[in-house]
């Protein structure tokens, strides 16, 4: 019964960890979407360009708000924004040539292909920030109180 409860209890918070991230990032990707159609409609900047600037925006912005809320982590700052750093010098420019294939190859709409990406971002950031990032450090920074 007991392990029964603390079973429940774990999916409880590993949901609502998960919810939070799923907020915290619809937020970054309004940023990510903003800024790509700022510079890509109005400024328009090369699709490159715009792409890669949404994208770090919305990394900081989605990196800060999750370290401090969701995986409420008290953990060197630099260190795992190094380790988020090193993962998007892998996504960044795979993602750009996703990107640059499914508009210019395919000719797919450039939004379709950047929400494909966002989605494709989202679920690897996830994953890669609970199980790597953040794992040693979830929960050492929760408020008393």
């Amino acid at each position: 019964m007991f392990l029964k409860k603390v079973t429940i209890m774990i999916v409880m918070k590993e949901t609502l960890r998960f919810i939070k991230f799923t907020f915290f990032s619809i937020s970054a990707g309004l940023i990510e979407i903003g800024t790509f159609t700022l510079m890509n409609e109005i400024l328009h900047a090369p699709y490159w360009l715009s792409y890669l600037c949404g994208l770090v925006l919305s990394v900081l912005w989605n990196f800060t708000l999750n370290r401090k809320f969701t995986f409420q982590s008290a953990g060197n700052i630099p260190a795992a924004m190094l380790k988020v750093a090193i993962s998007y010098a892998v996504f960044t420019p795979l993602s750009t040539l996703l990107e640059h294939w499914l508009t210019m190859g395919l000719g797919l709409n450039e939004y379709i292909a950047t929400a494909i990406n966002m989605i494709l971002n989202f679920t690897t950031e996830f994953l890669y920030q609970r199980y790597y990032v953040f794992a040693k450090t979830i929960d050492t920074n929760v408020r008393k109180g």
